[in-house]
């Protein structure tokens, strides 16, 4: 049974969107401001965070953030406008994925789903190798779902870690975003590019020396991204 923490402030969005969690089978707690909300975390110790980012007080994106500094928590934003660029800081402050408001109980499902999944190694990744894949200083644990740089493991959000995974497990193939949509965030139509390319933004910061200048997640320029190759 997974552990849903929803930040809702608004009673009915709430009340409809618990309905359909435990319709779903989930155990559920929710919510109405960001401080109850970062308070829930440590008591009620979710699986995942479904979070509206027009908050009363402490809003969704200072949510989002204190969560990361501490915690790789999946997070997935509720949004009233698919459109607003609070979504867009919201997934560079690190949220995995995001659903528009009104949303049926089968799509948080859905996506909620995937996220969860990104965390779970898959049977291609452990089948590739039984060690480590090591790329320049980068140490990929395929099987443990870690990463290593030099000599400190690296706190990776879900969908940067799911992302690395699959660019590397074919470096120097070239990925459109839709391509990386479908296969990283399972979105099966033509979603919004701005996930993969907020994703790699928080990527770059994490395991580039020079995010300007990136050497493991490389820019095909109109196309999309690739992994490699790491110079000698």
């Amino acid at each position: 049974m997974t552990r849903v923490l929803l930040i809702e402030d608004d009673p009915a969005v709430r009340r409809g969107v618990v309905l359909g969690l435990r319709r779903y089978g989930h155990e559920t707690e929710a919510v109405g401001t960001g401080e109850d909300g970062m308070e829930a975390l440590a008591a009620f110790k979710p699986d995942l965070v479904l979070l509206d980012l027009m908050l009363p007080g402490m809003n969704g994106l200072e949510v989002c953030r204190r969560i990361r500094e501490t915690s790789q928590l999946p997070i997935v934003i509720l949004s009233a406008r698919g459109d607003d660029m609070d979504v867009v800081v919201g997934l560079e402050a690190g949220a995995d994925d995001y659903v528009v408001k009104p949303a049926s109980g089968a799509l948080i499902e859905a996506r909620m789903r995937a996220v969860l999944r990104r965390i779970a190694p898959s049977q291609a990744d452990t089948d590739v190798q039984a060690g480590p894949t090591v790329v320049g200083d980068l140490e990929i644990d395929r099987s443990a779902l870690s990463v290593r740089k030099g000599d400190g493991v690296l706190q990776l959000a879900p969908s940067e870690l799911k992302l690395l995974l699959f660019l590397s497990g074919a470096p120097e193939q070239t990925f459109s975003r839709r391509q990386l949509l479908e296969d990283v965030w399972e979105h099966s139509y033509y979603g919004d590019a701005r996930l993969v390319d907020a994703c790699v933004m928080r990527l770059r910061s994490k395991i580039e020396d020079d995010p300007r200048h990136p050497v493991y997640v490389q820019t095909v320029r109109g196309f999309g991204y690739r992994f490699g190759p790491v110079p000698a």
